[in-house]
């Protein structure tokens, strides 16, 4: 196995030490290993994707950051078919119905994945055209 280092501030490292207590994990790197399986995971049904698809993303990020998440979803306005948005606290969460091409879905979801204030994001497929 191959070691790789990470920085990360001190909010996060005690964030992800507390993730690791809850969820049981016997060390850091098996928790960060089942992160990357995760996102490995993401992007392997995203990039196979082919054709019309159906999906629907699920975003957080603070409400401060909402201008800047706006303009993305702007971008996709056209193959966004349900956009709903919720307020808890200083978060914002976003379920973004999306029917496209799966180029459309791929540059979306690169989109968000790459951007720097949205914390985190969820997806379902839904359906295939």
């Amino acid at each position: 196995m191959e070691i790789m280092s990470v920085s990360v501030d001190r909010e996060t490292l005690d964030e992800l030490s507390e993730i690791q207590e809850n969820l049981g994990f016997k060390s850091r790197s098996k928790m960060l290993r089942s992160m990357i399986d995760l996102l490995l995971s993401e992007y392997r049904v995203i990039d196979s994707l082919k054709g019309q698809h159906e999906i629907v993303f699920v975003i957080t990020y603070r409400d401060r950051e909402s201008n800047h998440v706006s303009s993305l979803m702007h971008e996709f306005k056209d193959d966004i078919k349900v956009n709903v948005h919720q307020h808890r606290g200083t978060m914002c969460t976003d379920m973004i119905n999306v029917e496209a091409d799966a180029g459309v879905i791929r540059r979306l979801f690169k989109e968000i994945k790459n951007s720097k204030c949205i914390r985190s994001v969820n997806f379902a497929l839904l359906g295939h055209y």
